[in-house]
């Protein structure tokens, strides 16, 4: 038989899905961590057994995607297992940087609560309200003896972490879905359907918004929490308006906050002013 030959007969045995998809399991080589729970659909399993990377499909996008296309942590396929129903696979990788958009290495970094499963703990149902004493759900728990550095876009909301990046994502998912659908009823659609000049003057005003917001400094924040949230949702229309993605900006961010520098900065050294031939200098710093 040959290599395709091989190929389709290992894809026959696979158990796609009515959507045409398999539930992948990306673990890391050596240590057996998990890394990602993603799907493929063929498309994406052929790409990835062609290049030797992962590629996978992603279900909000309704796209293929190449893993760290844009943030460079792609991983390298190592092996592959199919389990005893056909309906999953694991792929073990060496990830060349963090499995999460989070930027953390995996994705499965928020613990529950050792007492939600372990008997002889404090008794308390799953359903009652977390207490003060206790880490809220979906926090993140650090190993005492490991420090390690919170993403930049982490903030403390009343003592439970608040992914920002993770909300930014998922309202950026629903904006590219109003722009490939264009639901009538949607002020998204009304933005993508008036253009990019439309989208570019809302986001000048929103701007202002937050100036004005912020310039008159009232002791109650909620107001300029909310203008900062209109710049946000406008800006990220205009990401998708210009095709662009949020992976792309995060790399941008990511480079410079590994510069490891607070100040403005220009993209390009600037070439000191020079007077003309036979022209007197007329800076009056000290030679």
């Amino acid at each position: 038989m040959s290599e395709d030959g091989r190929v389709q007969d290992w894809m026959s045995r696979m158990r796609w899905d009515e959507q045409g998809l398999l539930p992948v399991i990306i673990v890391q080589e050596g240590s057996g961590e998990v890394l990602t729970l993603a799907y493929m659909n063929q498309e994406a399993f052929l790409h990835t057994l062609k290049s030797g990377e992962v590629w996978l499909y992603s279900r909000s996008r309704r796209a293929l995607w190449h893993k760290g296309e844009t943030s460079g942590n792609i991983q390298k396929v190592v092996g592959m297992r199919l389990d005893c129903d056909g309906d999953a696979l694991v792929v073990s990788v060496e990830p060349q940087g963090p499995a999460c958009h989070t930027g953390a290495w995996t994705c499965f970094h928020r613990p529950l609560p050792a007492h939600f499963f372990q008997q002889g703990a404090s008794a308390r149902s799953l359903s009652s309200a977390p207490s003060t004493a206790d880490p809220l759900p979906g926090a993140v728990q650090e190993k005492p003896s490991v420090k390690k550095e919170e993403p930049f876009w982490a903030v403390e909301v009343g003592g439970s972490e608040a992914a920002l990046g993770a909300v930014l994502e998922e309202l950026y998912v629903r904006i590219e879905e109003r722009r490939h659908e264009l639901p009538d009823g949607s002020y998204t659609t009304y933005l993508f359907r008036e253009g990019t000049d439309k989208i570019l003057k809302k986001l000048g005003e929103e701007a202002v918004e937050v100036i004005i917001a912020a310039s008159k400094n009232p002791s109650d924040q909620t107001d300029l929490l909310e203008e900062m949230a209109d710049l946000l949702y406008h800006l990220l229309v205009l990401v998708s308006a210009k095709e662009l993605k949020l992976e792309a900006l995060a790399h941008v961010l990511r480079a410079r906050l590994s510069m490891n520098r607070d100040r403005k900065y220009s993209r390009r050294p600037v070439e000191p002013l020079q007077p003309a031939t036979g022209e007197k200098n007329t800076d009056d710093t000290n030679e």
